[in-house]
């Protein structure tokens, strides 16, 4: 320990004997920290400049008014006005000419160019031949390497808030539609259109009773007048002709009711055939994708071909979603032709028409499933590297699709065909009743025809078939005046205001209120929650406070590393025969038995190999320290980078400097310069390798493997939990992997120096010899 002290005593006198030297000392612990703070002062927030990244718009929409569209739609012009009040870029809105020229000539970073029919193809929703519609994007990617990536976020705004404002629109149509509805369901045409058919149905009750009181009274007076008995043939007569008329009027209704069966059946029958095919052609595609993405290592242009086959498997299969949209729409004209005041028809209605949403949507997954096949197959020649993106995207869409279709079978299975059935079966069950009823009229009335016409010989049984014939007619007035209770009852739940029935007088009221409640909602507001359902709400674990504090660890860790170096660089790491002598007490020079000047030769005066190994390195070890401690306060104290545990923060760069000194003194002492270059060649890796600004898992295989062997990676790991927060023994399991590398420094410098020296004493003669080196 006395010589080691010795050594160090006689360096720091030497370092500190005259201005330019302490000058020299200053600035070697100074330089690294002004290499972090540079650097870490010109990434504190990037991303809160990009405003002053020009990007070009030009709108060249033409707008879009139709027969189902009165009013002029213009979606350009709505994204220049969103674009207007968006400070996120700075958006120049020029013509689209100038924009694209000004991409190229680097005036502008980006451009997006809005097409002329760009509202019409958005409006091809409401048509079977929808187009998607398309923003044009210029980018000049060889100005910056980020610039691209902040301007593609810009972009990919732009086409969220398109999404969002469509679908908002929509949404609001939709709603103030139904709102519209369900205000002209209570106006007064509507009521008075309620009477005046309960006004006709009480009239045809009184009818049907002054009809049996008559025909009793002909019955009283069958015996004593033949004329009364002519008279009564007559109005059966008439009773038979009002008869038909009444079932004529049934028929609309029970061949409506019998067209409702039967489209819904059709559909029913359409769904399944429709939904499994596409279903099982998705499981086919999927194969078929993988099979195509394996065979790119055989060929490039066998799986593009692959892949376009499949793009155009997939578009011939939008037959399939169109074939059911076509049957959905008749069972849709069918439930149009039952009457307004069934309570199921609107239910219905709604039903069906959110089936052919979802399928709608269903239909454009794979719209969308083809034109990513047919990106990749272009891709695959082109860059092979993003072939595995492609195929993870691929088979996402293809989950996505097939999600899509089992969304359209379950809410078929739970919502429509259920409606289907329930409003089939009550409407044929009416119309048979009524029918039944008059039909047995028809046929009594056809039988009093032939007793009329022999009341002479029969009497007494034509007057037990009029008392037939009153008895069903009082029953037909009754069922007609059952008829009228149940409209009333139905018309009074509508309204909210029925005082009491059975239970599904009370269901069909509960869902009247809530139908009420959403249609005099706010519509905006309503639109606003469809068209973005989904909010994100960010919650930070182990927050940082700024994209500076971020990058400080890694600029931290280098410039202790490149701190070393310059040491290694700047001071002498091997000590002269002069110095040895003076700190063994033997004068200037050591004797001259101790042969040829190098490490080791003054041994046998107790000058030990690891005496002058430490002795050197404590001069090393404490400008290294210095080093740390600057660059460390001044993080945290003059740049303000976020630290939680300063004194852990300021710990981290203290193990760090003495690691880092020892590793690049080591391989100095031991290779000399080529132990600088090995050095430096260790800062290069590290820095590629660390994962300091990129994810480690998105590097190269090599870099993954590397990591866990080199110093940075977990000296950056160990300063991020002192800044951050640690979990669990996240920061003193950190601490220990970076002081184990002490452990091969210290191996190479005091055990396997020795040959080594040898090595490089052979290494450093030949060097010499070349007169250059």
């Amino acid at each position: 320990m006395k010589m080691i002290w010795g050594i160090f005593k006689r360096d720091m006198c030497h370092a500190t004997r005259n201005v330019i030297a302490v000058i020299v000392s200053m600035g070697l612990v100074v330089v690294p920290a002004l290499y972090a703070w540079f650097n870490i002062a010109a990434s504190w927030d990037p991303y809160g400049n990009t405003k002053a990244l020009k990007v070009a718009v030009a709108n060249n929409d033409k707008g879009y008014k139709s027969d189902l569209i009165p009013v002029r739609v213009n979606v350009g012009e709505t994204i220049i006005s969103t674009l207007h009040a968006n400070d996120q870029l700075d958006w120049q809105f020029v013509k689209s000419d100038k924009a694209i020229d000004g991409v190229k000539s680097g005036e502008y970073y980006a451009a997006i160019v809005i097409p002329k029919g760009f509202s019409a193809d958005m409006m091809t929703l409401f048509s079977p031949d929808i187009k998607h519609a398309q923003l044009k994007y210029y980018l000049n990617e060889k100005i910056n390497p980020i610039a691209p990536h902040i301007t593609d976020q810009g972009a990919t705004t732009v086409v969220n808030t398109i999404d969002k404002t469509f679908a908002k629109t929509i949404a609001q149509v939709g709603l103030d539609l139904a709102s519209s509805i369900l205000h002209y369901s209570q106006s007064p045409q509507m009521a008075e259109y309620m009477r005046n058919l309960n006004g006709n149905l009480t009239t045809m009750a009184d009818t049907l009773s002054g009809a049996s009181q008559q025909v009793t009274s002909y019955s009283q007076l069958l015996g004593s007048a033949n004329d009364i008995v002519d008279s009564t043939g007559k109005l059966l007569a008439s009773a038979t002709k009002a008869g038909k008329q009444a079932q004529n009027a049934l028929k609309q209704g029970k061949s409506g009711a019998t067209s409702l069966t039967s489209a819904g059946a059709n559909v029913t029958s359409s769904v399944n055939t429709a939904l499994d095919q596409v279903s099982g052609a998705f499981d086919q595609v999927a194969a078929k994708v993988n099979k195509a993405f394996d065979a790119i290592g055989k060929g490039s242009d066998t799986a593009a071909s692959q892949l376009t086959a499949l793009s155009e498997q997939v578009s011939s299969g939008e037959s399939l979603y169109d074939t059911y949209i076509t049957s959905l729409n008749h069972m849709r004209e069918s439930v149009e032709q039952l009457p307004d005041s069934d309570s199921a028809k609107q239910a219905l209605l709604e039903a069906i028409d959110r089936e052919i949403t979802l399928l709608e949507a269903a239909k454009g997954d794979s719209q969308k499933l083809a034109q990513q096949l047919k990106d990749a197959s272009t891709q695959v020649t082109q860059d092979t590297a993003a072939a595995e993106s492609s195929r993870k995207e691929i088979l996402n869409r293809i989950t996505s699709a097939k999600q899509s279709i089992s969304n359209v079978r379950d809410d078929y299975a739970t919502n429509v065909k259920p409606k289907i059935d329930a409003l089939a079966s009550t409407v044929s069950t009416l119309i048979s009743q009524t029918d039944s009823m008059i039909t047995q009229l028809s046929g009594t009335a056809d039988g009093l025809d032939d007793v009329t016409g022999d009341v002479g010989t029969n009497v007494t049984s034509i007057r037990s078939t009029l008392g037939a014939i009153a008895k069903k007619l009082d029953s037909s007035a009754a069922t007609v005046k059952e008829l009228i209770t149940k409209l009333e009852t139905g018309g009074n739940a509508g309204d909210g205001n029925s005082d009491g029935g059975d239970g599904d007088n009370d269901a069909d009221s509960g869902e009247s209120d809530e139908l009420r409640a959403l249609a005099t909602a706010n519509a905006s507001t309503l639109s606003t929650l469809i068209s973005a359902p989904v909010a994100l709400h960010r919650v930070s674990v182990y927050p940082i406070a700024n994209y500076g504090s971020a990058m400080a660890p890694f600029y931290t860790i280098l410039s202790i590393w490149v701190g070393a170096i310059i040491l290694c660089a700047m001071l002498k790491v091997t000590i002269s025969d002069r110095e040895k002598a003076h700190v063994l007490g033997l004068g200037d020079t050591l004797p001259r038995i101790a042969g040829p000047s190098g490490p080791g030769n003054a041994s046998r005066w107790g000058l030990r190999l690891d005496h002058e190994y430490f002795g050197r390195y404590a001069i090393f070890a404490l400008l290294a320290l210095l080093q740390g401690t600057l660059v460390c306060l001044g993080d945290t104290y003059f740049l303000g980078v976020q630290a939680n545990h300063a004194l852990q923060f300021l710990a981290v760069g203290w193990l760090a400097a003495l690691v880092f000194s020892n590793i690049v003194y080591t391989l100095t002492v031991s290779f000399g310069d080529i132990g600088k270059a090995v050095a430096v060649v260790l800062l290069v890796m590290q820095v590629a390798g660390s994962g300091g600004t990129f994810p480690i898992e998105t590097l190269p295989k090599f870099f993954q493997m590397l990591y866990p062997f080199l110093p940075f990676p977990h000296a950056i790991d160990a300063m991020y939990a002192a800044m951050a927060g640690s979990y669990g023994n996240e920061y003193l399991l950190d601490m220990v992997y970076l002081a184990l590398f002490l452990i091969p420094s210290l191996l190479l410098g005091l055990v396997l120096r020795k040959p080594v020296i040898r090595l490089n004493n052979w290494v450093s003669r030949n060097l010499e010899s070349t007169k250059v080196m």
